[in-house]
């Protein structure tokens, strides 16, 4: 057994396909095929049932999978640690944030980490909530930033920052006139939601009290896919939407036919956390990258420590 073979089992219980599993491995089917073959003869067990149609992992291949996951993060570690032993803050650090926060923090952490950890290497990439979980299950990322608590025990969450909702509504909206929104006003406006998958979704019905999608309406059945296409509706006249505090910062404030204002309702609001792997050997460097975050954050949310 070597470290090759646990890349080559990794691979393939990623790809469920022998064929992809090569290709991502850069040598040949037969090559993977017969190493994988020769490390279940060694075992004794059968890690994969190979079908014309299919590749399932057995429960006792499960269980090795786990172990062969964590086998490979140490020794990632063991190389780390020997390049932190000269510069504790160098490397590569992949870090996954969710859509309806990435565009609007990224920027604004960016720059100042580069001048403050000039050899600390970002990797960034941005997916639904689900997607980066099972990112980071599988060890494809170091951290996540996520606006929903995990429940796993491997995982562990540094909170960094309480983020409200604001409400934005067309400049002829009704509630132009009013000087407070409560939470019965909520429950009257036409709402419009990103699609099913996004936590901002979940958040905002619970915000609003309401168990599942308006079905009434005009914009009833809307299914869009990012921040962005809800603001240009909202500022077409469609309805309303929540959102983060953070996004009011973008660029379609200006001349865009809407108006965002803050709601004071005392659950209206997300916490953004940091969650990574209890088993991840680089906590210093999550650390530094946690502060340099809430030291950037604006005036309309409220940093946690």
């Amino acid at each position: 057994m070597n470290l090759r073979d646990l890349k080559y089992i990794l691979a393939v219980a990623e790809t469920r396909h022998f064929g992809r599993a090569a290709e991502r491995c850069f040598v040949s089917q037969p090559t993977l095929s017969g190493q994988i073959k020769k490390l279940e003869d060694e075992l004794d067990v059968v890690i994969f049932e190979r079908t014309n149609r299919s590749v399932e992992i057995t429960p006792v291949g499960q269980v090795i999978l786990a172990h062969a996951r964590l086998a490979l993060e140490q020794t990632e570690a063991i190389e780390q640690v020997a390049r932190a032993h000269q510069d504790p803050l160098a490397g590569a650090l992949r870090i996954g944030a969710i859509p309806t926060l990435s565009p609007y923090l990224m920027p604004l952490v960016l720059v100042p980490l580069k001048r403050t950890y000039p050899k600390l290497r970002l990797v960034l990439s941005e997916e639904i909530t689900d997607s980066l979980i099972g990112r980071l299950t599988r060890h494809e990322i170091d951290a996540a930033l996520l606006a929903t608590p995990v429940d796993e025990t491997d995982f562990e969450t540094m909170p960094l920052f309480d983020e409200p909702f604001w409400l934005a509504h067309p400049v002829n909206h009704p509630l132009y006139e009013q000087d407070e929104i409560t939470a019965k006003d909520l429950e009257d406006v036409e709402l419009l939601l990103l699609a099913d998958g996004h936590c901002l979704t979940h958040q905002v019905m619970e915000v609003c009290r309401l168990a599942e999608r308006p079905t009434h309406g005009e914009m009833a059945d809307l299914r869009a896919s990012s921040l962005e296409t809800l603001l240009q509706l909202v500022g077409a006249g469609f309805g309303c939407t929540l959102i983060p505090a953070l996004a009011i910062r973008g660029g379609w404030m200006t001349d865009s036919g809407i108006v965002a204002r803050p709601l004071e309702l005392p659950d209206a609001y997300r916490r953004i956390s940091l969650v990574f792997r209890r088993s991840f050997p680089r906590r210093k460097t999550l650390e530094a990258f946690a502060e340099m975050v809430r030291e950037h954050l604006p005036n309309t949310v409220r940093r946690r420590s």
